[in-house]
């Protein structure tokens, strides 16, 4: 879909976006939806006539255009593009923008694949990498390093401990270096915040959660406003392959069509079980930037819509007490992905971040993540007051 044929949707309202950006009317049918196109290859118009600049699905097709388009979009940058998960998403930026020799800064309570992506993959290939407190605008100015920085990489809220990172002081610190600045806004999701006018240069997304929704789809997206870079992850996307394939792009984009009203339930549904667990005997610590408590919270306030859906907590008896709430949920599903409308509670030390066990990375063996999802209230606090009891 062109940009002269989206004009109708500069200045709309963020719901807008998300339901008619990337695609209009298919003018023959007037079907409101964009097809799967389901084809590796198209009919040229003759040697080298592309026929609206499709030859090979690796390289572009028309379902995963009209989600690229949405997701620019939504998130207030120019280009988008999708992947096979977030992962995908993440190796191709980082081969997009580093060479062997290069350093980036990672939040020190990073999740636990983008860890191992940088400390098990991206390393051997020889770029470096320190981990920081990427709240604290001093450490990662502590951190960069003038001349060999590339990229400072934030999570904000991070995954699992739900710091909030000030994305225009990061910013200023990394273009100060000559480095980009990426945030991954996953756990945020573009309705509740936006990195790129905060000045960000690019946006990770795991798409497999808010914005797909739903918990039958896994994807990747990333995000940016520079021509230059965009052409740069183009090529990359291209060369590397672990694109985004019709299907998955067609769930996706219907995910994100309702994000924004999933988003008001995920948060009020949140709220609520935040304030429950602040007052119950069995529980130390509740972290959650929407308690006054926390410690991001004032940055949050300014940054975010609201506060989101995920909401983690230490058990006051220790690691085998914490293992028990989440053996004993049932309301709440054990399981380690986020973001869709059932809710989720799991360890996050044995689960979603064993792979920094062991390292400066590693979370506490108390603690208890949830993900918040789109049931009544009231069964969900019930089903965590019997699950501590």
């Amino acid at each position: 879909m062109s940009s002269q044929e989206q004009e109708h949707l500069n200045g709309a309202g963020f719901e807008t976006r998300a339901i008619h950006a990337g695609y209009d009317p298919d003018p023959t049918t007037g079907a409101v939806n964009p097809p799967i196109y389901a084809t590796s290859t198209y009919k040229q118009d003759g040697v080298g006539g592309l026929r609206g600049g499709y030859e090979y699905s690796r390289s572009a097709n028309p379902t995963r255009t009209a989600l690229e388009g949405a997701l620019a979009a939504v998130e207030g940058g120019t280009h988008g593009f999708a992947f096979a998960s977030g992962l995908a998403a993440e190796d191709t930026l980082i081969r997009s923008l580093m060479k062997p020799g290069d350093h980036l800064v990672i939040p020190d309570d990073a999740y636990g694949g983008t860890f191992r992506l940088v400390d098990k993959v991206v390393a051997v290939w020889g770029v470096e990498h320190s981990p920081a407190a990427v709240h604290d605008v001093a450490a990662v100015a502590e951190a960069v390093r003038p001349g060999q920085t590339r990229v400072v990489w934030a999570e904000t809220p991070t995954n699992p401990l739900l710091n909030v990172a000030d994305i225009a002081g990061l910013a200023e610190i990394a273009h100060a270096v000559g480095a980009l600045l990426v945030v991954d806004n996953t756990f945020a999701s573009p309705y509740l915040q936006q990195p790129l006018e905060l000045g960000a240069d690019v946006v990770v997304h795991s798409t497999t959660k808010y914005v797909g929704g739903h918990s039958d789809v896994v994807g990747g997206a990333l995000v940016v406003k520079d021509a230059e870079l965009a052409e740069r992850i183009a090529f990359h996307q291209n060369a590397m392959g672990a694109v985004a394939g019709p299907f998955d792009a067609f769930l996706t984009h219907r995910g994100l069509k309702t994000l924004a009203v999933r988003m008001e339930r995920h948060c009020d549904n949140a709220e609520r079980i935040a304030d429950f667990l602040t007052s119950h005997p069995a529980v130390g610590e509740v972290i959650y930037p929407g308690l006054e408590t926390h410690p991001g919270h004032a940055t949050a306030a300014r940054q975010m819509r609201r506060f989101g859906g995920m909401v983690s907590f230490r058990v006051t008896a220790g690691r085998e007490a914490a293992l028990r709430v989440c053996e004993r949920a049932r309301v709440f599903t054990l399981g380690e992905s986020l973001g869709g409308v059932e809710s989720l509670v799991e360890h996050p030390g044995l689960m979603t971040h064993a792979s920094v066990a062991g390292t400066d990375l590693e979370v506490p063996d108390d603690l208890v993540r949830l993900s918040v999802g789109l049931e009544s209230v009231e069964d969900l606090i019930a089903d965590l007051e019997q699950a501590l009891g």
